[in-house]
């Protein structure tokens, strides 16, 4: 029998993603919206609403149409919620990249979006030119020769176009993600699904004007894109934008905005919680730290509670379920170490044993299954990778083990999927082995999900070498790093004498974890 939240159900409102949370924004007049946590330089709604209004028209003059797409390559900067916004308010989708991908990574992912224009900053654009051949133009949020920038486009005079879509069949964003299993495919997310998870998510991770909101959580991370820029802006919240982290900007942003609220991954909760720098800043603003993108130990958790004097929770969710599907309660001060909470307004699941597929009950871990609204559309062009998960009756196969007590708190214990959560990043092992097995040194490989002296998770290599081969787990390490981008990188090496496989010759990870 399916689970249930404890939480009334809310209406969907049948609106865009841009009506929802740009709508109301220029009636909040001066409210700052965006501060740079570097500069201080700041936006007020007033000034995002009429940005995305004339951004809007600009690429509508640019040739942007409705149904195509706009790549948005890009650090977390105050320009990012406005390119996101007139793009959908222009009725095109947006496919979010991650800011750390190689050019090969760009390639794919613009080759199998098929996006018309690419947005990026200066910085980027070595990697842009060479991955962007089929794109018609690259504009850049900054300024470089030669690419007209996103301010320029505001200038024009032109009407914003007037876009009639349909929120529950109009792609909204098509971020990609590895899923389950494999390379990483384009998911593809609606306005409704997008709306349905912030009216659902406000229930349990409420916003006030009041609030400012730490956003280092890259917006091209669904995690980023949902909980933090649409949902704070939709609620008239203060966000203060950091390109990525770096502890000492991290916490003086903290201190001088006076931050309430802060939205991160594991790790920065470690060096909340552990790390002697903390104490030379004066956080006392901090009411909550939530943690999201993979699992947060519930002693560390309780460790880092205790320092700061706030509240720290975690909510579960993935990219293809928009991506939140519980959530810790706003406020709720009841101490349940490593409960990621209840399900969320308008949202089912399922534990069901992966062996028998047998729905279990309270108590009992089995792989989670999750139906509501937020449930993604499919998987970009590849309908044998969707049916595969989501199924006839719209549950979605999560891949990763769970379990409920009897409270209707949630816990995540494991993972069906092979997929490793590097720092809150994906990193499918197939793609690390494909690169170890190009090794000419190299007879076999494989990847599983190891833990670093912190107990995070981290791609560890088993490598058997070719006959006669000197190699070092160095070698190992630096010949997968000049392949990869950053977090994909293998930082642990095994050597074994063979990589231990089934009789159908699927490599037997658990025999591998086994060792480690």
């Amino acid at each position: 029998m399916p689970f249930s939240s404890p939480l009334a159900d809310v209406e969907i409102p049948e609106v865009s993603v841009p009506q929802l949370v740009i709508g109301p924004a220029a009636a909040r007049g001066d409210h700052p919206a965006l501060i740079d946590g570097r500069t201080g330089q700041t936006l007020t709604y007033a000034q995002l609403a009429h940005m995305v209004d004339r951004l809007a028209a600009g690429l509508a003059e640019a040739g942007l149409r409705p149904g195509d797409v706009l790549a948005l390559f890009s650090p977390n900067t105050l320009l990012y919620p406005v390119v996101f916004h007139a793009a959908l308010a222009a009725g095109a989708t947006v496919t979010t990249v991650n800011a750390l991908a190689t050019e090969k990574d760009l390639t794919t992912q613009l080759s199998d979006s098929g996006a018309k224009l690419l947005v990026t900053v200066s910085p980027f654009l070595d990697r842009a030119m060479a991955a962007a051949a089929h794109v018609q133009e690259i504009l850049v949020c900054d300024t470089a020769e030669g690419h007209r920038s996103v301010q320029e486009l505001m200038a024009t005079t032109a009407p914003a176009p007037a876009v009639v879509l349909d929120p529950a069949t109009a792609l909204a964003v098509l971020p990609y993600s590895s899923g389950t299993t494999g390379v990483a495919k384009g998911v593809m997310l609606t306005h409704r699904n997008l709306v349905a998870n912030i009216a659902q998510t406000q229930q349990v991770v409420k916003y006030d004007p009041a609030d400012r909101v730490l956003a280092v959580l890259p917006f091209f991370h669904i995690y980023g894109l949902t909980v933090l820029m649409n949902m704070a802006l939709s609620k008239g919240a203060t966000l203060v934008v950091l390109p990525r982290f770096d502890l000492v900007e991290f916490l003086t942003a903290m201190a001088d905005q006076k931050v309430s609220r802060a939205f991160v991954a594991p790790p920065i909760v470690l060096a909340l919680a552990k790390h002697p720098l903390v104490d030379q800043y004066d956080l006392s603003a901090l009411q909550v730290v939530f943690s999201g993108a993979a699992p947060l130990d519930g002693d560390l958790a309780q460790a880092c509670a205790a320092r700061l004097g706030c509240l720290v929770q975690q909510g579960y969710g993935m990219t293809e379920l928009s991506p939140v599907s519980h959530a810790q309660s706003h406020g709720d001060t009841r101490v349940k170490p490593g409960t990621v909470g209840p399900l969320i307004p308008n949202t089912l699941a399922r534990v069901v044993d992966v062996a028998t597929g047998d729905d279990l009950g309270v108590g009992e871990p089995g792989e989670l299954w999750i139906k509501g609204p937020q449930v993604m559309q499919g998987y970009l062009g590849r309908r044998e990778d969707t049916d595969a998960t989501v199924d006839a009756d719209g549950w979605l196969h999560t891949g990763d083990v769970g379990l409920v007590d009897a409270d209707g708190d949630w816990f995540i214990v494991d993972r069906v999927k092979e997929l490793i959560k590097y720092k809150g990043y994906q990193v499918p092992p197939a793609e690390l082995e494909a690169v170890l097995l190009g090794h000419p040194q190299i007879a076999d490989a494989a990847v599983v999900a190891g833990h670093d002296a912190d107990g995070e998770e981290i791609p560890h290599a088993f490598v058997a070498a070719a006959p006669g081969a000197f190699l070092t787990a160095q070698d190992v390490k630096d010949y997968v790093a000049e392949r990869v981008a950053p977090y994909k990188r293998v930082r642990a090496v095994t050597f074994v004498d063979a990589i231990p496989k089934s009789a159908s010759g699927k490599i037997l990870r658990k025999d591998l974890r086994a060792q480690l």
